[in-house]
């Protein structure tokens, strides 16, 4: 869901309002579909063994550092999605903000940031289970993506991913 691109092709209803659900989605419709099994089997493994998952009690050195973690994990996440709903749909690459630091921000965010320690602050791997396969579901299509935002942008992609401050992640 970090798309950084214009709009594409979408459905005409879609169109119509100006908004392109396949172009502000990105890659996250792959991301989620790989990414669904373990949810729902770890979701199911939680519940049914609980003490499998659990972290230890959550120790209070924990709590502190999950909670530290998550509040610039939610505030990454957050103003991605706002960049991404208000200028994708016209067609602006978004190079400033969280995609000045990493082309990817909503990816990264939730996954290195918001589930783990979420799951750390409920007592549980489970959230840092997801965070990797997210990471990793995002560095599997990220390519794709940037492929297509150089094709649509040009040199201005070009310039961006040249300067963003940590392009791998």
């Amino acid at each position: 869901m970090s798309r950084t691109m214009a709009p594409m092709t979408g459905s005409r209803g879609a169109r119509a309002k100006g908004l392109d659900i396949r172009g502000l989605v990105g890659s996250g419709d792959r991301i989620g579909l790989l990414v669904a099994p373990f949810l729902v089997v770890g979701i199911a493994l939680n519940v049914w063994r609980p003490a499998v998952f659990a972290v230890a009690g959550s120790p209070a050195w924990l709590r502190v550092v999950s909670m530290v973690a998550l509040v610039p994990g939610v505030v990454i996440w957050l103003w991605s999605v706002v960049l991404i709903l208000t200028r994708v749909p016209r067609g602006e690459l978004i190079t400033g903000g969280p995609f000045a630091f990493v082309k990817h921000p909503l990816y990264t965010g939730v996954s290195l940031l918001v589930l783990p320690f979420a799951g750390f602050l409920l007592n549980t791997w489970l959230g840092a289970v997801l965070g990797i396969v997210i990471y990793v579901g995002s560095r599997l299509y990220a390519p794709a993506e940037e492929r297509k935002l150089a094709e649509e942008f040009g040199p201005q992609w070009d310039a961006y991913a040249a300067k963003v401050m940590l392009p791998w992640l």
